[in-house]
């Protein structure tokens, strides 16, 4: 994975901005783990620097937009530098209405490391204390509460977080949700004054567009290699031929992904005796199992080149204006670098690429627990009629491919102009990349259930051995889901399922035996 270290985010405690670009994984490892972060000096020093600048542009009464000018379509109105902490202030405030259930603690998270990354290239003119003070949010794991609902890109979300650095808002402490003011008392921080542009650059940019898609992609990139994994044992569970995945067959198709995919499937099932007396015994498979390299190939391909612009937006500094240094002086430069459009086209290319997943799991999952077609038990339960089995979590996955397929609708081909018609086009790309984000985690709910039926498929074909690498998944799931023998509440096992999933159990399981698979 491009920007990628060779280690899991659960096994990183700390990450240091400055002296390098952060990888995604190092990302995940604050959002989602509650890694601590620092600062080298040199982040420290251009912080230092572009403050300075921003100040001594303020002293002289340069006319720079959002210091001595107002917000927007107000961009004509002057401010004096007596009033710049209340222009300030009053951004923040007016701006903080977005709407409706909040985000999730992740998500801020992310987007609170977003800011850091990109005021900490010394182009925004923040001050040091403020980002001392996200740090120690981030780092005693203050979260603001910040609803998420609302925002064409960027800006209300944003304010939300904001709120809390002035001692408004509100956060959590922990877990308990308290006041702004209050949340930051427990935790031994103390609210900050907002000095000239600060509000602005708190509010601007692609921080929370950009923390979605850094969730989603890495999300993404391990739902491909769980896929394989799943397809794997879907394939082997129901007899499939592994002749489908000879390699003259994807050396005469032009794409690495899919004969990487192919590749992957024949290591996962060597040493089976499932794959290896049936691989004579269907001419040809349906095509969710026969086709499983193209089509799992054909999104990874298109989940790598989300990767590759996600990466440099996530390198990047979204502000306006942008602060540039030259020879002890600089410029300040009016931008469209808040811009989230990059991001916004490739989150919406992969919602396409994971529901594509999702459509060719959802399938083997039928395929799995209809008689019909798999020559086992009547939804994998060895009593049906009195016991459903498995008949119900096959609709639950069908009913995630539904709504997957709606949000898949592109959004960042979308507009309504905003601000008096001074932002008359606006990305759309946060809902792109929140799209992109809660899909994905609908998708791991679809493999956990592909892997929860192909787990107790492979009960029904003893005493024929499954592949080494497929028992050692089955024994670290039955380590969590017992065989069915008759009708019990699922809903534990699926989220149990989902949950080696998302923290990379059922990855590292494999890897430990076969090594990396590819992507």
């Amino acid at each position: 994975m491009n920007g990628e270290i060779p280690c899991h985010p659960k096994k990183i405690k700390e990450v240091i901005l400055g002296d390098k670009f952060i990888s995604i994984n190092e990302f995940v490892a604050v959002a989602r783990y509650g890694a601590r972060v620092t600062f080298s000096q040199n982040y420290c020093n251009r912080v230092i620097q572009s403050r300075n600048l921003i100040e001594k542009f303020l002293t002289e009464n340069r006319k720079i937009y959002g210091v001595t000018t107002g917000f927007g379509e107000n961009v004509s109105k002057i401010i004096s530098p007596e009033q710049s902490e209340t222009l300030q202030r009053n951004i923040v405030r007016s701006h903080a209405v977005s709407v409706g259930e909040p985000l999730k603690k992740e998500v801020v998270r992310a987007s609170q490391l977003m800011m850091l990354q990109s005021f900490g290239q010394g182009y925004s003119g923040v001050s040091l204390q403020i980002l001392e003070l996200i740090r120690g949010l981030l780092n005693h794991h203050v979260t603001p509460y910040v609803p998420g609902e609302g925002s064409v890109a960027y800006l209300a979300p944003e304010a939300h977080m904001a709120l809390v650095l002035i001692g408004e808002g509100r956060a959590w402490h922990k877990n308990e949700l308290l006041s702004g003011k209050e949340a930051l008392e427990r935790a031994g921080l103390h609210p900050i004054t907002l000095g000239c542009k600060e509000g602005l650059s708190l509010l601007n940019g692609t921080s929370t567009v950009t923390a979605f898609s850094v969730l989603a992609v890495y999300d993404a990139m391990t739902s491909v290699k769980v896929a394989d994994i799943a397809g794997a044992m879907s394939l082997e569970a129901l007899k499939g031929t592994i002749k489908a995945f000879d390699p003259r067959i994807h050396k005469a198709k032009k794409h690495k992904e899919q004969a990487g995919t192919a590749r992957n499937i024949v290591r996962i099932l060597e040493e089976s005796e499932i794959a290896e007396k049936h691989k004579d015994y269907r001419l040809q498979d349906a095509i969710s199992l026969r086709a499983l390299p193209q089509m799992h190939g054909a999104a990874k391909k298109a989940i790598k080149n989300a990767l590759e612009d996600i990466v440099n937006e996530m390198q990047s500094c979204g502000d306006n204006p942008i602060v540039y240094p030259k020879n002890g002086d600089g410029v300040a430069l009016m931008t469209g670098n808040f811009d989230g459009t990059y991001v916004g086209i490739q989150a919406d290319s992969m919602c396409i690429a994971i529901t594509t997943l999702a459509k060719v799991s959802e399938r083997r999952i039928d395929r799995l627990v209809n008689h019909h077609h798999s020559e086992l038990p009547s939804f994998l339960v060895a009593n049906p009629g009195l016991n459903n089995g498995y008949m119900i979590p096959q609709y639950t996955a069908a009913g995630l491919y539904g709504e997957m397929k709606t949000l898949s609708h592109p959004a960042s081909i979308d507009n309504v102009p905003t601000c008096a018609n001074q932002e008359d086009a606006v990305s759309f790309a946060y809902f792109a990349a929140k799209k992109a984000y809660l899909i994905t985690k609908k998708l791991h709910y679809i493999l956990a259930i592909e892997l929860m039926c192909a787990t107790q498929a492979l009960d029904f074909l003893k005493p024929l051995h499954p592949g080494q690498v497929t028992k050692a998944v089955y024994d670290l799931i039955r380590s969590k889901v017992p065989v069915v023998e008759e009708d019990r509440f699922f809903y534990p096992d699926i989220e149990n399922i989902y949950s080696q999933v998302l923290h990379g159990e059922i990855i590292e399981r494999v890897e430990e035996i076969i090594g990396e698979l590819e992507v």
